[in-house]
């Protein structure tokens, strides 16, 4: 089978992790998927294996669950909505749905609308809108159009779960907020079933749960370019229980025209993919949101560009490792006292 590059991120991203939470006697069951349009990673240490298979299995079940109710391209209760948004319609949602579109409109509010759910359509037109991704420039005047509507998930209107817009421009996409909410529904089902050593990696986004029978869950951080360190991984870090690690990277999802590269990572402000960072990874702390917390802030730091930090302060993200459009390293100080650099010839600059 032919791998997407994004395909091939996901991969190198999870086989690192996998390397560095290590095997041999005591190894933690190991179950895997692929969900979210990526490759799913489950480690679940010192249960039995029968209740550790069975909770596994129960996360997974959610995880379909989620990525099949929500997807933006195919028939979903989001696309369901995002069709009845563009007719100008009224549409009754879940009280699941209509909690995750308040929470991320709060989120995306909070980031001054770099992350915005609600520019589908501009997704769309760059071509993001399929599983294989294929060279596609939009017109300008196509962009120029989208723009000038500006579409936003401010433009949502809830009474109750009767969600309405004014902005027929506005389509939802959950790309860069699902896979967070996952983590946080897989920690509480895992908790739920007496699991408490566990690590969860959807494409990157990580959560941790406990140890690994005593050690701490050590996971990498794949360098944007690993063909220049020879695949090694960027960083490590030990994670700690309820902690969640996440990244955004133009290598993720992205195509090639005439040397530039193209992300799936949209500046709303532009209607372009942004250019002013190859990652962004985040370390949040624990809590009820922190999978959630790891997936969506990720995204309005990389967007920011030579803001990052100010955008970090903004949402109380205090460690934060940031690869530059040069390939310049930069890292707050909390997070730079947490990695292990695992690249070579690795260049650091004062953030």
């Amino acid at each position: 089978m032919r791998l997407s590059a994004g395909m091939r991120g996901a991969l190198l991203a999870l086989l690192g992790a996998l390397l560095l939470a290590g095997c041999g006697p005591g190894a933690p069951l190991h179950q895997e998927s692929f969900v979210f349009g990526t490759r799913v990673e489950l480690l679940i240490a010192g249960a039995p294996e029968e209740q550790a298979r069975a909770a596994g299995n129960q996360v997974l079940a959610e995880f379909d669950r989620l990525h099949r109710t929500y997807h933006a391209w195919q028939p979903s209760e989001l696309s369901t909505l995002n069709a009845a948004l563009a007719a100008g319609r009224t549409q009754q949602v879940s009280g699941e749905f209509a909690g995750y579109l308040r929470e991320a409109e709060e989120v995306a509010r909070a980031g001054d609308y770099l992350f915005d759910p609600g520019i589908g359509r501009l997704i769309e037109a760059w071509g993001f809108h399929r599983d294989e991704i294929q060279p596609h420039i939009p017109p300008p005047a196509e962009l120029a159009a989208l723009i000038a509507q500006h579409p936003s998930i401010a433009d949502l209107h809830l009474e109750g779960n009767r969600v309405s817009s004014r902005n027929r421009a506005l389509a939802l996409d959950f790309g860069g907020y699902l896979k967070g909410v996952a983590l946080d529904r897989a920690a509480l089902i895992l908790r739920a079933a007496g699991i408490r050593n566990a690590l969860v990696n959807i494409g990157g986004n990580i959560l941790a749960l406990g140890d690994k029978n005593g050690v701490p869950w050590r996971v990498g951080i794949q360098h944007p370019r690993p063909e220049t360190v020879g695949g090694a991984p960027l960083a490590s870090l030990e994670l700690r229980d309820g902690e969640a690690i996440g990244t955004s990277g133009d290598y993720q999802r992205y195509f090639m025209v005439d040397g530039l590269r193209y992300s799936h990572l949209i500046d709303p402000r532009t209607g372009r993919p942004a250019q002013g960072a190859q990652a962004v990874t985040l370390l949040i702390p624990p809590g009820p949101q922190a999978g959630m917390r790891s997936d969506a802030l990720s995204k309005p730091i990389f967007i920011a560009g030579a803001d990052w930090q100010a955008m970090a302060q903004k949402l109380g993200v205090t460690a934060v490792l940031k690869v530059g459009a040069d390939g310049t390293v930069q890292a707050t100080p909390p997070m730079r006292q947490r990695l292990k650099i695992e690249a070579p010839n690795v260049r650091f600059v004062e953030p």
